[in-house]
């Protein structure tokens, strides 16, 4: 039943959004590296900036934050030309080229720069309008996008460059920064219907990565209902029709900001995490209006609601990234809903590190079946790689690229990581972009080298 809802929803609002167009699968990329800069993945570019790179990302200049920090007068200036040169319409062109239908973009809270905290927080500014831009190339190119809250405020994860801050202080998980995460979403909702550039984007992905330990990631249950309740909340409050649920609030103006107000003020259906994302979201997006140039925001015509709009796919991380008792996103979902899963061999811990092993393990992979017997369905995996633990020679990657794949198609589809990387001799991995150069994977996305790679490794 989920899963039927889910798609039903997710054509519909394909249909409105995109002409009538919707993948059978997803075949998409990470645009990484980008509005998260991970220094691993450029580090010929990083250090060239004055960054570090060093085996702890802790203990050098290897993180946006520490970046920010050390170079606060330039910084801003560094990282505008990194955004301007790391994706681009060229970087787009190939991508349609290459048939890619999807692109899921990380992010991190700060590129909402009101809810950063100056004194204590350190992060670049001026990444929001070149979100709107690649938005804007990817919407008029036909690929659709997922917003992926990628590093969270305080730090979802300890130790990773990709939140944004490496550091083993990990602070998400705690009123203040959950609150903050509502706002974020309650403005990239609000964007996402408002704003015409940022008509491809079919999903906003709630967070990245987080820890996998449960009990090291209290109220994690209850921030999944309030992260789905602001954008059903934002919606309502847009005249956009949510499956199950009726706004209690009459609205009585055109000004969106002023009508959050109102939905925050007087709503009984929403708790007060959520009303109280939606008053803090409506002076931030006043400001964004004019920066972004989006009059909507100000005067839109609220009574008629906006009949070309469909709910968007809230997503998280599927119930079986964490273990320990999590709380299961399924518990959340209000409208279409979909669950993301990464799988990468190279890190260990999946299969042994020789051919064998990695092709019997990916060939016999259970976790869409898994996923959806408890609810979490549709499944894609928003990232994978080629990578290994070993030294794999051409042969296998041809059939480890399509191996992985085949797995991967039995859910919603993938998103590789990453669209691409840095051509250095650092840099030492490989991207989509140069995974189709090299043949490893198809310039068909749906096709493959050799589609009975696995015939000789399915369990009986």
């Amino acid at each position: 039943m989920h899963f039927l809802l889910g798609l039903a929803a997710l054509s519909a609002f394909a249909q409105t959004a995109f002409a009538g167009y919707l993948p059978d699968k997803i075949y998409g990329v990470n645009i990484g590296g980008w509005l998260v800069l991970e220094p691993w993945m450029l580090p010929a570019e990083w250090t060239a900036m004055g960054g570090q790179i060093c085996s702890d990302c802790s203990e050098c200049i290897m993180s946006e934050w520490s970046y920010t920090k050390t170079y606060p007068d330039i910084a801003n200036e560094e990282f505008a030309k990194h955004w301007s040169t790391w994706f681009t319409q060229a970087d787009v062109n190939q991508l349609v080229e290459d048939g890619i239908n999807t692109a899921r973009i990380p992010l991190g809270f700060w590129i909402v720069e009101q809810i950063v905290n100056r004194e204590t927080e350190f992060y670049p500014e001026g990444g929001i309008v070149y979100l709107q831009q690649g938005l804007k190339m990817l919407n008029d190119a036909g690929i659709q996008a997922i917003l992926d809250h990628h590093a969270l405020p305080g730090v979802q994860t300890g130790d990773q460059s990709f939140t944004g801050n490496c550091t083993d202080n990990v602070e998400f998980y705690t009123d203040y920064n959950y609150q903050r995460a509502l706002v974020w979403t309650a403005v990239m909702t609000s964007l996402t219907h408002l704003d015409p550039n940022f008509d491809s984007v079919f999903a906003i992905e709630a967070v990245n990565e987080p820890i996998m330990d449960a009990n090291e990631t209290p109220g994690y249950g209850t921030f999944q209902k309030n992260f789905v309740d602001t954008v059903r909340a934002v919606e309502l409050t847009l005249g956009i029709p949510v499956p199950g649920m009726t706004l209690d609030t009459q609205i009585s103006t055109n000004n969106f900001t002023e009508a959050l107000g109102q939905v925050a003020n007087t709503s009984t259906i929403f708790n007060s995490n959520v009303k109280e994302a939606l008053a803090e979201a409506a002076p931030i997006l006043v400001e964004l209006a004019i920066q972004l140039a989006v009059p909507a925001i100000l005067d839109t015509n609220l009574a008629s609601g906006l009949p070309s709009r469909s709910t968007l796919v809230t997503t998280f991380m599927d119930i079986n990234w964490q273990y320990d008792n999590p709380p299961n996103p399924a518990d959340a979902a209000i409208g279409p809903q979909g669950y993301d899963n990464h799988l990468y061999y190279s890190y260990g811990g999946v299969a042994a590190a020789n051919p064998e092993a990695y092709l019997e393990s990916i060939c016999n992979l259970d976790r869409v079946q898994a996923d959806a017997a408890l609810g979490d369905t549709p499944l894609w995996f928003g990232e994978w790689g080629l990578p290994t633990q070993f030294n794999a020679t051409d042969e296998f990657l041809y059939e480890w690229a399509d191996a992985q794949k085949l797995a991967y198609s039995k859910g919603a589809g993938w998103i590789f990581w990453n669209f691409q990387v840095e051509q250095s001799e650092m840099a030492g991995n490989l991207s989509y972009i140069e995974g189709v150069k090299l043949g490893y994977l198809t310039k068909d996305p749906s096709q493959y080298n050799n589609a009975s790679v696995c015939d000789p490794y399915y369990s009986s």
